[in-house]
């Protein structure tokens, strides 16, 4: 076989987000996959000021810039490239409202044909939200999700038809199954009975759940060490600095459990979190929304064979399903109590959750991902199907006033 030129349209790092380090890990698993017979070309999202890049970015798009989206395409058809690969999320893409819709003039210019991967599937969008993505879909030859519920929600919300829409898990890195102790010697964690929460922190983490928890469960497991890793939420943070960690911390004090919180207040990269995760007893993601179809720090805790308990939010549904985990509702820090507890005191349960996890996390490394992808990606060859919304219109939005009415899309034109 061949060489094959593969672009990937994301967000890269340094830009320090889950997207960037999902698709480096993606690019590597997929490069490997074709045993070297693969080429891949990096398309990098960027806001201004950009960042300077390493392979395998090539082609960079400022975000609010509409002119960069048809470069790039016309970039990569100079190349001659296989295939285009799109990590989709909200706020990545320039448009209004967070839509995204500058995307579609990059779409409409590709010559390759092109897989669009969606981190998240919105279950009740705007008429713009849902056109775009519906636009997106049909200009895509597959699209993937990463459970069931995000397809589900692309048939019946989006009117995406089935026959475009494949289900490959999100990757997780290939870790050996262990005891804590010698992660918690290196992390200086030993003698403490240790709950993770990581992420990029925010009113949607649930946190104040895991908290307010905390006393009951130090009654019971009185060296238990509460970390939160990860800086704030970069959008919270333009808008109120820190005042939400601040309050965290307020929670903290008020609550009396000082001893047994740890806040560590920066971006974690993934080999320091698999250091931590390594080291944790429990992972607690207690979500207080069941409106979440993807979560990378969920996948890595099964990935690594983790005791997790959690809210049941979509993917954790999902992920958790048959004894891989504990659900409990939402905002209830009692259950979640009594569920550490239960599971500290009950160690042959603790520890088949714990063989649950990391059994099913198997089919979910990275060389496993890499070679679904490579399989999908093997399954699209030639050249695209034939646009259904000329490119010169696409052009003729991108060049409208953010200001000005919602562009004029054919509802019949997009859904059939």
């Amino acid at each position: 076989m061949s060489e094959r030129k593969i672009a990937f349209v994301s967000t890269f790092p340094p830009t320090r987000c889950g997207i960037a380090t999902f698709t480096q890990d993606l690019i590597d698993a997929v490069a490997e996959s074709y045993s070297g017979k693969c080429w891949p070309i990096g398309v990098a999202m960027a806001k201004s000021p950009t960042p300077t890049y390493n392979h395998p970015v090539q082609v960079t798009i400022r975000r609010d810039k509409p002119k960069d989206y048809r470069r790039a395409a016309d970039a990569l058809n100079a190349q001659g490239v296989d295939l285009v690969c799109v990590q989709h999320e909200f706020g990545i893409f320039g448009g209004r409202h967070d839509a995204g819709e500058y995307l579609l003039m990059f779409l409409s210019r590709l010559d390759a044909p092109v897989i669009t991967a969606f981190h998240t599937v919105l279950p009740d969008p705007s008429p713009m939200h849902c056109q775009v993505v519906r636009a997106i879909a049909r200009y895509s030859e597959k699209t993937v999700v990463m459970c069931k519920r995000g397809a589900d929600m692309l048939r019946s919300t989006h009117g995406i038809s089935g026959a475009r829409i494949e289900m490959i898990p999100h990757g997780v890195p290939d870790m050996p199954f262990v005891s804590t102790e010698a992660a918690k010697r290196t992390l200086g964690l030993e003698g403490r009975t240790t709950i993770l929460t990581s992420g990029l922190l925010g009113p949607g983490k649930g946190i104040e759940t895991m908290l307010r928890a905390l006393p009951e469960v130090a009654e019971h497991v009185p060296n238990v060490l509460y970390v939160v890793m990860g800086a704030t939420h970069p959008n919270l943070a333009r808008t109120e600095g820190e005042l939400y960690r601040h309050k965290l911390e307020s929670l903290v004090q008020k609550l009396g459990v000082e001893k047994h919180v740890v806040f560590h207040g920066r971006f974690v990269e993934l080999e320091q979190l698999c250091e931590y995760l390594l080291a944790a007893d429990f992972y607690v993601t207690p979500y207080p929304s069941e409106r979440q179809i993807t979560s990378g720090t969920l996948a890595y805790a099964v990935g690594t064979g983790r005791a997790v308990v959690s809210t049941p939010y979509w993917y954790a549904k999902e992920l958790l399903a048959d004894g891989a985990g504990k659900l409990v509702p939402f905002e209830d820090p009692a259950a979640l109590a009594a569920s550490i507890i239960g599971l500290s005191e009950d160690q042959p349960s603790y520890q088949r959750i714990r063989e649950r996890a990391y059994l099913k996390g198997r089919k979910m490394i990275w060389p496993a991902v890499g070679r679904a992808y490579k399989e999908l990606f093997d399954g699209v060859q030639g050249h695209r199907q034939t646009s259904w919304l000329p490119a010169h219109q696409m052009e003729e939005y991108g060049q409208r006033d953010s200001a000005t009415k919602t562009p004029g899309w054919s509802e019949a034109g997009v859904a059939s």
